[in-house]
């Protein structure tokens, strides 16, 4: 089968670098595959589930990751995005207490930037939260 190259790289490190088959991200209006040989562009991303497949494996791999863009370009995918974890890496009450946080600041009288801050964090802990049963599956 046909590949490509991936790279995917969160702000702290790079999570995957190598071959892939399949590729699929949350965009904005909802999820958006990606196959070898696509058409160059750049696209959006927003807090959700990436899954991807690797050559040989047969098995997608999952990740929870947050806002960024993803590029392509001469059979190569470049994707940016804030945070990149795997799902067992997730912890479940930490994203749990995160979500309360949020939830409580949006509560709160805030100015028009602190109530977008505070539903990014409500979105990031939704997603964390979602992508920690995923390793239960």
């Amino acid at each position: 089968m046909s590949t490509f190259w991936l790279k995917i790289v969160a702000s702290d490190h790079i999570f995957y670098n190598g071959n892939c088959e399949t590729l699929v991200v949350p965009a904005h209006d909802g999820e958006f595959g990606i196959l070898p040989h696509r058409e160059a562009m750049i696209l959006a991303t927003q807090e959700g589930e990436l899954r991807f497949r690797i050559p040989g494996e047969g098995q997608w791999k999952e990740a929870v990751v947050g806002r960024g863009i993803v590029q392509v370009v001469n059979n190569r995918v470049t994707m940016i995005v804030d945070t990149a974890e795997r799902p067992e890496d997730i912890d479940a009450v930490r994203a749990k207490e995160a979500l309360e946080r949020a939830e409580e600041q949006m509560r709160q009288k805030q100015s028009l930037r602190e109530f977008r801050m505070s539903q990014a964090s409500m979105a990031r802990a939704l997603t964390r939260l979602k992508g920690s049963h995923l390793k239960e599956l």
